[in-house]
């Protein structure tokens, strides 16, 4: 059986990166993308499926191998918790359950560091609810959760705040070589590796000094 990737999220930070991983792998037969608008990547081996991300229990899937869910966003550009938490908490325990009923053996998702559903922080908490959610699910063998510090990259567009954090965050790690950042890239490469080559069955949770280890070992 031919392996075949699903991604969503492919237009962010982390899903620019690994989408090009996919495509120019060997592993997998076809990439199978869901995204809101149309598509600016042209490869033989994609297929774009425009989704509504709200209606994934009507969407139907062919047969896939791995699911990379990289979706999220900031409280700011959603416009407010209730629809924060749609993207990075509803959205994403649809897709699992979409990637089950796919045959999917594999579902891997970012999150982040300190996640924690107890969490008085509302992004934390919320990234905390997705990960117990999905440690109770049990339509898919193997989940991998990576949970990243603050992503390094250049985005397509700018949020407010975190130019300044990724500025200081990229000096210290140059004196210090502390880790208290993590490049987009090497997060997308930690997520295909971890797919090619899962350590784990079931829930298994990746700090962002396992991702950078991993990311270094290919």
């Amino acid at each position: 059986m031919s392996n075949v990737a699903l991604i969503a999220g492919a237009t962010g930070l982390v899903g620019s990166s690994l989408l090009d991983q996919l495509l120019n792998s060997d592993r997998y037969s076809k990439v199978i993308s869901l995204q809101r608008g149309q598509t600016t990547v042209n490869h033989p081996k994609l297929v774009t499926i425009q989704t509504d991300f709200a209606n994934l229990d009507e969407l139907i899937l062919p047969a896939v191998t791995d699911v990379f869910c990289c979706l999220g966003t900031t409280i700011k550009k959603a416009g407010s918790k209730e629809q924060f938490k749609k993207v990075d908490y509803s959205f994403p325990l649809a897709l699992a359950h979409c990637a089950a009923k796919a045959g999917a053996a594999h579902f891997l998702i970012v999150t982040a560091m300190g996640a924690n559903a107890s969490s008085f922080i509302f992004y934390n908490k919320v990234k905390g609810e997705v990960e117990e959610q999905l440690a109770a699910f049990k339509g898919i063998s193997i989940i991998s959760v990576l949970r990243p510090s603050l992503l390094l990259g250049k985005r397509a567009e700018k949020r407010a705040g975190e130019s300044i954090g990724i500025i200081l965050a990229e000096g210290l790690n140059s004196i210090f070589k502390a880790g208290l950042g993590i490049q987009a890239k090497d997060v997308a490469k930690a997520m295909y590796i971890l797919a090619k080559d899962p350590k784990h069955t079931g829930i298994a949770y990746y700090s962002s000094n396992q991702l950078k280890e991993i990311a270094a070992s290919a």
